[in-house]
């Protein structure tokens, strides 16, 4: 069960993030109005939640999962791979080190968090332009040490493994079509993502509860096969930028 989450406020300068999401641009007051309704959410499942402020410096910043993979034992501080977003977890190691001891992700491996799914004590890390060879198996060496087992996978379509394919309880993985027939998730249950929906595959389980994006009805209704309780939240400035549910938080 989680019991944390640490978030990042966005800034004025969400605008001016990476993005390939062909989108209009973000509304900065929009898009506070969502993180406020995220970080309720987070509350209302039982999270205490560590509100870091926003950075002048790195507009992507509020993206706060690409910079530490966290486990029960150990948090690593990974060393992203967009080389305009390398810089960001330097803010975020002085905040866990007050709950895990650290590691470090080092040159030149890259790792994303958004690229590792924890299920259990098993690690997926997708293989990605963000996560290189060389860091995901730093990581896994890492978590190995601390009796965990990891997979690497190769993404080739969407910006991170966590984009396609997340963990949604009783042994589920919600996946969009491309990860469908992945031999590495053969020991699944899976519910593909409605047609047209590939943004909802980045749904969030947090304490046997899941916030799924709003807009998205028919992976929704799949999901409701599970029977956990579903929040739907607006995730439309996050998504113009490549961001969801995931990015916004590292939970713990």
């Amino acid at each position: 069960m989680f019991t944390r989450a640490i978030v990042r406020k966005p800034g004025k300068n969400i605008a001016e993030g990476i993005t390939t999401a062909n989108l209009e641009q973000p509304d900065y007051d929009k898009a506070i109005d969502q993180f406020g309704a995220y970080i309720k959410t987070l509350k209302s499942f039982g999270l205490t939640v560590d509100v870091i402020e926003s950075s002048p410096v790195y507009p992507d910043a509020h993206f706060v999962e690409d910079t530490a993979v966290v486990t029960p034992d150990i948090a690593v501080i990974t060393n992203p791979g967009a080389a305009a977003r390398n810089g960001e977890q330097l803010d975020i190691e002085p905040v866990l080190k007050k709950y895990r001891n650290i590691a470090h992700i080092k040159n030149p491996g890259t790792v994303d968090g958004g690229d590792v799914l924890m299920v259990g004590n098993h690690f997926f890390i997708g293989i990605s332009d963000r996560t290189n060879e060389k860091g995901a198996q730093q990581l896994g060496n890492i978590l190995a040490s601390y009796r965990n087992t990891w997979t690497t996978i190769p993404v080739d379509v969407g910006l991170h493994f966590k984009s396609s394919v997340n963990y949604v309880g009783k042994n589920t993985l919600l996946v969009t079509p491309d990860f469908a027939d992945h031999p590495a998730l053969a020991s699944y249950e899976k519910i593909m993502v409605g047609s047209g929906e590939d943004y909802a595959g980045n749904t969030l389980l947090i304490n046997n509860k899941l916030i799924v994006p709003k807009g998205f009805p028919e992976t929704r209704k799949k999901l409701e096969r599970l029977k956990l309780d579903i929040v739907e939240l607006d995730m439309s400035e996050f998504r113009k930028m490549d961001g969801g549910l995931t990015c916004l938080s590292i939970r713990f």
